[in-house]
């Protein structure tokens, strides 16, 4: 039988996949990505690290996994009537995921090691966790904008403020939303 993940072996426990999940966003938060191991995310879990190795490579893979379940729902928004409060719902919550859930420490900690790790970016590049949440978010605030410009270009306007002013150290409650959705506007209006 091949796994999800591609490997040979016995299908894998969901109890199990969801203790090892949880294990990993722990322990970064608690020790930091350098200090978690594989065979630490097996012991918080409690589970062999044959369990732990059967369905994932390296620790890079199963917290990249954890951050993606997390940020679906986290980054998930409810919507609205009037697009920019979708954008801005939206942009509410995903600042509240890259500065204070644990899912979003997780994903700055992949970052972080993406810079280094040639292994590291090349899973997060084939993975675009924020650019998929945005992208859904834009299609439904702005139908048209899908046939206006690439969506890769317009989840990067309305993310890339954001990520760059938390990544870089800035108070978040200094982040005036209002001028960025209406410079994400402007430019989604614009391009064609």
């Amino acid at each position: 039988m091949v796994s999800e993940h591609g490997k040979v072996g016995r299908p894998r426990s969901e109890q199990a996949r969801a203790a090892v999940l949880h294990a990993v966003d722990d322990l970064v938060v608690e020790v930091g990505y350098g200090a978690v191991t594989l065979k630490g995310i097996a012991e918080r879990a409690g589970v062999s690290r044959q369990t732990v190795y059967r369905w994932w490579s390296t620790k890079a893979e199963i917290l990249l996994e954890a951050s993606v379940i997390d940020a679906r729902q986290e980054l998930d928004v409810p919507e609205h009537d009037d697009p920019v409060e979708d954008l801005t719902a939206y942009l509410d919550a995903l600042i509240v995921f890259l500065t204070t859930s644990p899912a979003g420490a997780a994903y700055r900690a992949l970052l972080g090691e993406a810079q280094h790790d040639n292994a590291v970016r090349e899973l997060l590049g084939n993975n675009d966790l924020l650019g998929e949440s945005a992208a859904a978010v834009i299609a439904r605030a702005i139908p048209e904008a899908e046939r206006r410009v690439a969506m890769t270009w317009a989840t990067a306007q309305l993310v890339g403020p954001v990520f760059f002013w938390i990544l870089s150290g800035r108070d978040p409650d200094e982040l005036r939303r209002g001028p960025l959705l209406d410079d994400f506007l402007r430019a989604v209006a614009s391009r064609r």
